[in-house]
């Protein structure tokens, strides 16, 4: 056999080997993404979506939902979904199957920030003025949750009415806000790492007020916290923040310290706990 009909028969068979292969895998999907246009927003947003494990248009079967606010491929979307997977399998079965919604992230500067009359606390905080060019829309944002997001996966999803929401750092500070001025929007909060410099810890100003004026069932609020020796200020506000949870009888508040763990890492860990602290039960232990 000379050299051509040689490398011929290899490429043939190299092929054959490729196709062969090609027929013997399919697509990993964890979820699926929905564009949905806000008319409150002005704009497009992508919702990614989990639905849990036997899941059928057809059921009569409804589940509770799980909103993640750094809610994009890039962002929590992935981790999170892992830990409610996990959680709810059958011989764990921590809490219901649930279905998650990510919000993807498209300005978080301007969607989880409360509008203020001057940034000139910023600067103090020890960020630039010029890093936060969009700002103070959470009121518009916390509309589009309220008006369009809940309505729509409502609409869409078979969904029952127990929601949780998520959020970490800035998102934290978004989902206390919620909290402190919606809380008719969720019922489980998992408050992590929250920003709570925002306008001058304005909301931790106000706190014991808003809920006094707006709370009026009973919710439950996880308050993750990460190593006070990496940010002593961040940890002084969260523990603030608790203490003015605690004077409310309406809540059922966890607070995790946890020392281990730092701002950039304690996403992951602290999911994992809310969960573990706000559903204590399992399959082998109830």
């Amino acid at each position: 056999m000379n050299i051509y009909k040689t490398s011929l028969l290899l490429i043939t068979l190299l092929i054959s080997a490729f196709c062969a292969a090609q027929e013997n895998s399919k697509s990993l999907t964890v979820g699926k993404s929905d564009v949905l246009h806000s008319k409150i927003l002005k704009e497009d947003r992508i919702i990614n979506i989990y639905l849990p494990e036997n899941y059928h248009e057809s059921d009569t079967v409804k589940y509770p939902v799980i909103y993640i606010l750094d809610g994009g491929i890039e962002e929590d979307f992935l981790h999170i979904v892992g830990i409610v997977r996990f959680n709810t399998q059958d011989w764990i079965a921590r809490f219901p199957r649930s279905i998650v919604v990510g919000i993807e992230g498209n300005t978080r500067k301007r969607d989880f920030t409360f509008a203020v009359s001057s940034i000139d606390f910023i600067e103090k905080e020890g960020f630039s003025k010029s890093s936060f060019t969009q700002y103070g829309g959470s009121d518009k944002y916390m509309d589009f949750i309220e008006k369009e997001l809940q309505p729509y996966i409502n609409k869409t999803y078979k969904t029952e009415a127990k929601k949780t929401i998520i959020g970490e750092s800035l998102a934290g500070l978004l989902t206390t806000e919620i909290l402190l001025k919606r809380p008719h929007l969720f019922d489980d909060y998992i408050i992590i790492s929250p920003s709570l410099w925002w306008g001058d810890r304005l909301l931790l100003t106000d706190a014991e007020n808003l809920l006094h004026k707006n709370l009026s069932k009973k919710a439950n609020v996880y308050l993750g916290v990460p190593s006070k020796e990496e940010d002593i200020k961040m940890y002084n506000e969260s523990v603030l923040l608790q203490q003015h949870l605690k004077s409310n009888k309406s809540i059922n508040l966890i607070f995790d310290y946890m020392p281990e763990e730092l701002h950039s890492t304690v996403i992951h860990q602290s999911v994992y706990n809310a969960f573990k602290k706000l559903y204590p039960k399992t399959a082998y232990s109830k």
